[in-house]
C-alpha cells in the first residue's frame, strides 16, 4: 500500500509535466500554423493563387446556376 502524501507529490509532479507537454505542443501548433499561413499567403497572392480563386468562383457560380 503507497503512503498517501507519496501518491500525491507523484500526482502533482506528473500534473507539472503534462503543463509543459501541453505548452510544447501549443508552441508546436502555432509554428506550423503560422508556416502553413505563410505558404497559403505566397500561394494565392501569386498567379497560380489569382487562377484557382476564379476557378473557384466560377465552379460555384456554375453551381448555382448563375456562371
Amino acid at each position: 500500500m503507497t503512503h498517501p502524501l507519496r501518491h500525491h507529490r507523484h500526482n502533482r509532479r506528473s500534473r507539472r509535466e503534462q503543463c509543459g507537454i501541453t505548452t510544447a505542443e501549443y508552441a508546436v501548433g502555432t509554428a506550423a500554423g503560422a508556416g502553413l499561413a505563410g505558404l497559403l499567403y505566397k500561394l494565392l497572392t501569386g498567379g497560380f493563387g489569382d487562377q484557382l480563386l476564379k476557378t473557384l468562383f466560377d465552379h460555384v457560380l456554375g453551381l448555382l446556376g448563375i456562371g
